[in-house]
């Protein structure tokens, strides 16, 4: 009996699970079958699993890992509702697997699967090496994919990420990596885990300087799917910066609601105006209004920017958010007046200074109470 138990132990460490390959994915389903057929041929011979993680995707990408993955145990589907986000996606992704070594990479078949056992062979022929790069710029590399404007883009990226990395990184924008688990868990503490740019984050968020290698690769075109990078993705990178330097000071989406809030000041007045003056309304009626504007434009903004990854969609949603966002709006109101009356006609407080608490007594209440039930119920 105890010559069965050891050989069924020696079996399993043979086949003990060593690499997990994490995959983001929305509405990426006409790709999944071919990236795990690329991957069962790039990694004969290695204990591998591949973990899609789907971001509610509507074409049905879910679906299709979950038809593969009954059929071969090493395809598995992590789905998530209601939050977005590469970055968080690769880093739950990377927490669901047990494997010691973990790799990233996009499911739209431009990062070149081929170089995944070379990564390995270097993170397991070199003991204090935290992290192997997939380069699209290091000597022999290629960014043929990227169109022109894409790789402008990428290299001005590159040039503002300069100040938060240690070391000379020639590809911070890579999303191609792979590392030791026991590294991601060394930097968890003080990751961002926004927008795309998950190799950044993790070098800014490292208390030491990581030992990494860059391999080059050709990045290929995307043959199938759509890009997912947009606007907010750029905006998205320099919410990260900010976090990456300032977060600590300023929560960083406290502070990106309160600069939303500081342009619905204008959006304000510039309402007000047009109908109290142009149009001649009474000022009552015209301050409601540029109110409900004011309101209206900052939660249709913090919905798209703030909250991006706990963005509401759909009619429902969207005007019963809304209605949360104007009631708890009004409420800071209130609680903007009664503070800086307080201060100015009972403390003897300066008016300027009785009117900077009031709006920040406002701000911090509509944050807080908007946080939690306009966004975070769903």
């Amino acid at each position: 009996m105890d010559a069965i138990v050891g050989t069924s132990a020696l079996k399993a460490a043979e086949d003990a699970l060593e690499l997990a390959v994490i995959l983001p994915t929305f509405k990426e389903a006409d790709n999944v079958e071919e990236v795990v057929r690329r991957l069962d041929a790039a990694l004969a011979g290695i204990a591998w699993e591949a973990i899609f993680v789907d971001d509610n995707s509507p074409d049905g990408t879910a679906e299709r890992i979950r038809e593969m993955g009954r059929l071969d145990r090493r395809i598995r589907c992590l789905e998530r509702v209601g939050r977005r986000g590469l970055a968080s996606a690769c880093v739950e992704g990377m927490l669901a697997t047990s494997a010691p070594l973990v790799a990233v990479m996009d499911a739209d078949l431009q990062h070149d699967e081929r170089l995944l056992p070379h990564m390995l062979e270097r993170l397991r022929s070199r003991a204090g090496l935290d992290i192997v790069i997939g380069s699209r710029f290091a000597d022999g590399g290629s960014a043929s994919g990227l169109s022109a404007e894409r790789a402008s883009k990428s290299k001005l990226a590159t040039r503002l990420s300069r100040g938060l990395i240690a070391g000379e990184l020639k590809d911070p924008m890579s999303g191609f990596f792979m590392l030791r688990v026991n590294v991601l868990r060394e930097v968890l503490p003080n990751l961002s885990a926004v927008g795309f740019k998950l190799l950044l984050d993790i070098f800014a968020s490292a208390r030491r300087p990581l030992v990494f290698e860059e391999l080059p690769y050709e990045f290929r075109e995307r043959s199938r799917g759509s890009s997912k990078l947009d606007r907010a993705v750029a905006l998205e990178y320099l919410i990260l910066l900010y976090d990456k330097a300032f977060g600590r000071f300023v929560p960083t989406r406290f502070a990106l609601f309160a600069a939303i809030g500081g342009l619905g000041v204008g959006i304000h007045f510039a309402v007000l105006t047009l109908f109290f003056k142009a149009l001649g309304e009474g000022f009552g009626t015209s301050q409601t209004i540029a109110t409900l504007g004011a309101m209206t434009f900052n939660f249709f903004l913090n919905n798209a920017l703030t909250y991006r990854d706990q963005q509401l969609r759909g009619p429902r949603r969207l005007f019963l958010g809304w209605l949360s966002f104007c009631f708890v709006c009004g409420i800071g109101a209130a609680a903007n007046v009664g503070v800086s009356t307080f201060l100015f006609e009972y403390q003897g407080a300066l008016w300027t200074l009785s009117a900077l608490a009031g709006v920040l007594v406002g701000a911090v209440w509509n944050f807080a109470l908007s946080s939690r039930f306009t966004w975070g119920r769903y």
